[in-house]
């Protein structure tokens, strides 16, 4: 069961104004928002996703609960999830021993309890225990990871860029039916496409999706079918002039608009947990990054609406 010592239920606000909690009555949530405010902090000088959270909770309050012109549990899906805002899980910056079973423990919680966990991190490090979680609830579980770098780097450790390496290795994952969607730009290592791909990982990297995002998702839609889904949607695929403020920025990404277009193109997938990182605040711009992914995680919301919806 997930209780209020197992989190820091003390930030400031939370995710567009929700509850903590649902009224005596009002039925079980549907779908849990959570904060995973932790970071590997070992770029030489860009750290700060553990601060996420409480960026996007603050920039959350831009966001209305109504799509204009959806319908069905489309139109206000954090209502029809009845959704809460759980807090943080307790987490140590830099300690991964510490930080890693609390997360995982957090969101096997959120998910014996019937709900959907919708995280906003964190760095790309995030992940990997919330798969650890979602793997024993959902056997065979999809990841569609949506992101500047492919994070399954040929390395030894758990960072930012062995996410998806150590997740294949332990097994977490149904690997060949999993997507890295959106690589681009530089690497402080080579190989990495090929080494994804080695892996079992479908590697579509930015410029192919880009040329037509359509027979892309047509790809997408055709392999995963029915199988459940996790969504790692790393804030960098956007280009750094509408999100600057992540953890590794990359010259020629989405726009807010393609990126968008691109969350509203999964509708029909079976979602059953979503992970939105990498928003640092030290390196944002009037919190436009933190706004950004507070959409995100709305289209996230609506996402997991559609989807339980779908199977209903």
């Amino acid at each position: 069961m997930l209780k209020n010592a197992d989190l820091d239920t003390s930030v400031s606000g939370s995710f567009m104004n929700l509850p903590s909690m649902r009224a005596p009555g009002a039925g079980l949530a549907r779908a849990c928002i959570v904060g995973i405010p932790f970071d590997c902090g070992t770029h030489p000088f860009r750290v700060g996703s553990r601060e996420g959270p409480a960026a996007i909770r603050q920039q959350s309050r831009l966001v209305r609960h109504f799509h204009i012109g959806a319908t069905g549990a489309a139109a206000n899906p954090t209502e029809f999830l009845g959704a809460i805002d759980v807090g943080d899980v307790p987490c140590r910056p830099g300690d991964i021993e510490y930080s890693y079973p609390r997360i995982e423990h957090t969101i096997s919680a959120i998910l014996a309890s019937g709900a959907i966990p919708i995280s906003m991190g964190g760095d790309g490090a995030v992940t990997l225990p919330q798969l650890r979680a979602v793997s024993k609830q959902h056997p065979g579980v999809v990841v569609l990871h949506i992101d500047a770098h492919t994070d399954t780097y040929e390395m030894e450790g758990f960072n930012t860029a062995t996410t998806f390496t150590r997740a294949a290795e332990e097994k977490l994952i149904d690997v060949e039916n999993s997507f890295h969607i959106g690589a681009r730009g530089g690497t402080f290592v080579g190989g990495v496409l090929e080494f994804g791909r080695s892996v079992g990982y479908h590697v579509i990297p930015f410029d192919e999706f880009d040329q037509d995002p359509d027979a892309c998702m047509r790809h997408v839609f055709q392999t995963i079918g029915d199988k459940p889904v996790y969504l790692c949607f790393d804030m960098d695929v956007f280009d750094p002039s509408c999100a600057p403020g992540v953890c590794t920025p990359e010259w020629g990404g989405l726009s807010a608009k393609e990126g968008l277009k691109l969350l509203k193109s999964l509708h029909g997938l079976n979602f059953v947990a979503f992970d939105v990182n990498t928003v640092s605040p030290p390196q944002d711009v009037g919190g436009a990054t933190a706004f950004l992914a507070a959409t995100v995680i709305w289209e996230c919301c609506s996402l997991a609406a559609a989807s339980i919806q779908r199977s209903a």
